[in-house]
């Protein structure tokens, strides 16, 4: 069963965030849908999975192209397209806990100084929690990223 995990980004861009927990999800094996709501931001974050790094390549590709399914990581503002097992949000993007469900893992990336992203978040957080999904919020106002809550799986 799948569990929400909620990052309230106080000191770290979404692109530093993500470069700490595709590479988890890539060592587990998972394919992960990245799913944004600006066109412009998504191209960006190829942009910097290409380049970010020297000591590791994040395999990755933007929703659209012929080969969508056979992404590790696809970035794009659409439905799951590449069987994916995590499903990361960014830029206010959703789900639903039907799509959340069966995933191993949902990332929500939210931006702490948006009062639109926080309460964006609490709503998604409500919705899942409510439809029996686990979720655990992380806070990084300590300088690090530190689980704050979380809220276990209901049947």
């Amino acid at each position: 069963m799948s569990v929400a995990m909620f990052y309230h980004l106080t000191r770290s861009t979404p692109a530093e965030t993500m470069a700490l927990l595709l590479p988890r999800a890539m060592a587990a094996g998972w394919n992960v849908m990245l799913r944004g709501t600006d066109e412009a931001a998504l191209a960006a974050l190829d942009m910097a999975l290409w380049t970010q790094s020297d000591d590791g390549f994040l395999p990755h590709g933007l929703a659209g192209g012929p080969h969508d399914a056979d992404q590790p990581i696809l970035l794009g503002q659409g439905a799951i397209a590449n069987a994916a097992q995590g499903l990361m949000l960014i830029d206010g993007a959703e789900t639903t806990p039907e799509e959340a469900a069966p995933l191993e893992r949902v990332w929500v990336l939210f931006d702490g100084a948006d009062e639109v992203a926080l309460n964006s978040a609490r709503k998604l957080w409500t919705t899942l929690t409510s439809a029996g999904l686990a979720a655990q919020y992380w806070s990084e106002e300590s300088g690090r990223w530190e689980k704050k809550t979380e809220k276990a799986a209901r049947a």
